[in-house]
Parts: C-alpha cells; sequence; structure tokens
C-alpha cells in the first residue's frame, strides 16, 4: 500500500479547507468594481455589487436599533457654535451686508459715508448670534424636514463601495480569520476519513466529492460559529459562544467608531442638509430667518425708505448668500459639533444594550442572502482541488 500518499490526503484537505474559505472570503469583498466582460464573464465582490441593498439593509437597522436624531441634535448648544464661529460670522455679515445693500440700493449705500456704513454693518452683526440661535431652535424643531438621514447613508455607502466594504469587512475581520483557520481543522478531521474512503475503494469519486463537501460543510459550521450559540454554553469543560458574540464590546466599539468617522461626520450631515432632496426645507428656514433679522433692523422705517418690493429683495439676497456661506462658516464649528454630537458613544451605547438576537440581527442580514454563495464558492473549489488529488493519486 502506498501509506505516504493516503497520509498526504487529509494535509491537503486541510489546505482546501483553508484555501476554499480564503477565496470565497476574497470573494465576498473584492474587487470593489467588476473585473472581466459583462454581463457574464468576469467578477464583482458580492458585497460591492449588491452595495445598494446592503447599504439600505444596515441603515434601517442602524437608524431603527442604534441612532436617535432628535437626541444627537439636542445635545448641539445653539451659544456654543455662535462662539465657535464667531469670527467667520462676523466677516460673513459684513460682506454679505455690504454685497446685497451695494446691489439692491445702490443709491442710498453710495450716498452713505464710510462711518455710516460701518455702522448698518456693525448692527447687522450685533444681531447676528441671535439670528443663529434662531436658525438652530428652527432646524431642531423641523430636524425630520430638513434632513432625511437614511437617504444620507443610503446614498453615501452606495456611492462608495469601498467605505461599505470597510464598514462590513473592518467590524468582521477577526471572523473572517476564524473562518478561515476552521477550514484547517475541519479539512484535517474530514481528511482523515477521506483517506480511509480512498484506501478502501480506490473509487476515483472519492477525493472530490469529498473535497466539495470539505469545502461546503467547513464554510457552513464556520458562518454558523460566528454567531451561535448566541449565549455562553458550557460544553465537556469548555465555555463556547459564537465570536462575533464573544466579541461583543469590541465590536460595539469599532462600529460607532466607523459610523461617527466615516457615516454620520459633520460634513456629510451638513451636506444632507444642504443638498439632500429636503435641502428646499433648510432654505425656507435660513430665508424666514434672515427676513426676521432683516425686518427687527429696518421696522417700519425701511419699508416707507426704502420700499416693500425692494425690502422683499434684499431679504432674497441676504439668505441666498448666507446660505452660500453657510458651510465655509461651519466649518469653524466641525470639531465642536463632532464632540457635541458623540455619536461613536451612541453607537456603542446601544448596541452594548442589545439582546444577543437583536444584536446579531443587527449585523447579519447584510450577509444572510449572501451566505450560500460563500459557502458554494467552497464547495466548486473544494471539488476541483479533489480533481487534481485524484490525477495525483493515480499517477
Amino acid at each position: 500500500m502506498d501509506w505516504p500518499r493516503y497520509a498526504v490526503i487529509p494535509f491537503v484537505a486541510a489546505l482546501i479547507g483553508y484555501v476554499t474559505k480564503r477565496v470565497a472570503i476574497e470573494m465576498m469583498f473584492r474587487p470593489i468594481d467588476f473585473v472581466g466582460f459583462r454581463p457574464f464573464l468576469g467578477w464583482q465582490g458580492v458585497v460591492p455589487r449588491h452595495g445598494g441593498r446592503m447599504a439600505a439593509i444596515a441603515t434601517d437597522l442602524l437608524t431603527a436599533n442604534l441612532l436617535d436624531l432628535d437626541e444627537i441634535f439636542a445635545r448641539i448648544q445653539p451659544d456654543r457654535i455662535t462662539r465657535e464661529i464667531e469670527q467667520p460670522l462676523l466677516r460673513a455679515v459684513d460682506e454679505i451686508a455690504r454685497d446685497v445693500l451695494a446691489e439692491t440700493h445702490p443709491p442710498l449705500w453710495e450716498a452713505l459715508p464710510a462711518m455710516a456704513r460701518d455702522l448698518v454693518v456693525k448692527q447687522l452683526q450685533a444681531g447676528s448670534p441671535r439670528l443663529v440661535r434662531l436658525l438652530m431652535t428652527d432646524i431642531h424643531d423641523h430636524l425630520t424636514d430638513v434632513l432625511d438621514l437614511r437617504h444620507m447613508t443610503v446614498q453615501n455607502l452606495t456611492r462608495d463601495r469601498a467605505l461599505l466594504v470597510r464598514l462590513i469587512r473592518g467590524i468582521s475581520r477577526p471572523e473572517m480569520a476564524f473562518i478561515a483557520r476552521c477550514g484547517i481543522y475541519f479539512g484535517f478531521l474530514l481528511g482523515l476519513v477521506q483517506a480511509g474512503v480512498w484506501a478502501l475503494t480506490k473509487n476515483p469519486w472519492v477525493l472530490p466529492v469529498f473535497g466539495g463537501c470539505i469545502g461546503l460543510f467547513t464554510d457552513w459550521l464556520a458562518i454558523k460559529l460566528i454567531f451561535v450559540p448566541r449565549e455562553p454554553v458550557r460544553f465537556a469543560g469548555f465555555t463556547v459562544q459564537g465570536k462575533l458574540q464573544r466579541r461583543r464590546a469590541e465590536v460595539a466599539r469599532q462600529y460607532g467608531e466607523l459610523i461617527a468617522h466615516e457615516v454620520l461626520t459633520v460634513p456629510n450631515l451638513l451636506a444632507a442638509i444642504l443638498r439632500g432632496p429636503r435641502s428646499d426645507r433648510l432654505t425656507a428656514l435660513v430665508r424666514r430667518a434672515v427676513a426676521r433679522a432683516v425686518d427687527e433692523q429696518t421696522g417700519r422705517v425701511g419699508t416707507l425708505t426704502i420700499g416693500a418690493a425692494r425690502l422683499r429683495e434684499i431679504k432674497e439676497a441676504a439668505a441666498t448668500r448666507a446660505l452660500a456661506r453657510l458651510p465655509e462658516t461651519l466649518r469653524n464649528a466641525e470639531g465642536y459639533l463632532t464632540e457635541a454630537m458623540d455619536v461613536g458613544n451612541m453607537v456603542e451605547e446601544r448596541m452594548l444594550a442589545l439582546t444577543p438576537r437583536e444584536y446579531e440581527g443587527l449585523l447579519r442580514p447584510a450577509f444572510r442572502q449572501e451566505e450560500w454563495k460563500l459557502i458554494a464558492v467552497g464547495g466548486v473549489i473544494g471539488f476541483v482541488v479533489g480533481e487534481f488529488q485524484v490525477l495525483l493519486m493515480l499517477h
């Protein structure tokens, strides 16, 4: 009997188990863009290819379980915002006031001496902190009107497929390595059985069929061991628990950081409010706040001296310029806003408060529909490698 060849079979099976896992894992995430010839000859990572659906699932679970926009924005203090942007706000008011008045009422503005112009600007600047506080209050009171969080998150994750991959792969990297290692152990054990069956039968189907079964079974079992058992279970003197469940504290921290630094950032929120599907609501709030500020500064005298039509023109022009300057002005408060909203800690705390079933339900649904592909790829690769084993054993 050719015992050296038989002895090699379990080690080849272990290699099959590892390679099938590693290839299947990489095929889940890579390549980001389709490589090959469409529509059938080529490949794109499962996650980036189904990015829109996965982003929608992840977003729905995130917004339903881990985020409370009202609570996040309630942490922002209008007075503190005003202090953070004081200097750029004063500069913006100065430039907007001079430009608008020079454009909409040139004879009157040009007739004023420089000191009078400066006085007008200073009066407007004095009222600007109150304008900011009123605008912040209006935004908070109409938050769901001005911000579509779901649209923002899905759009960002769909547009940046690499971000979606980082979000999913970043928190599951140890689990992916665990799946690959499981392929070695389970593959070796099945390889022992495989060697015995081959020695008894010499049937050429034994190696490819066993190779396919090794790929299928070890993938399936490894995925199961990531999530179950949900609670710690004592077995033969050991405590057994799903790897992702066991790492909950670490996963919650990583997930919170990823959401805070990559998804729910101040620039992303600001872009969604200013340019998202509900941006017209913010525009209405800004126009109303600016109009109120102009009325407070001009009163009845302004209407009589400037005229109602010209006054409306001034309000429109001032609001348009204020909206254009808003991102640049608020950029100075980005550090404070990030700290005040504290998105990462909110996500982490709420994630830790979930039940084991809810926790699994948060992370697994995005994968659930694609798990069979990972398992199937493992089976196919295992079958092919088994065929190579047959060629080696017969020559």
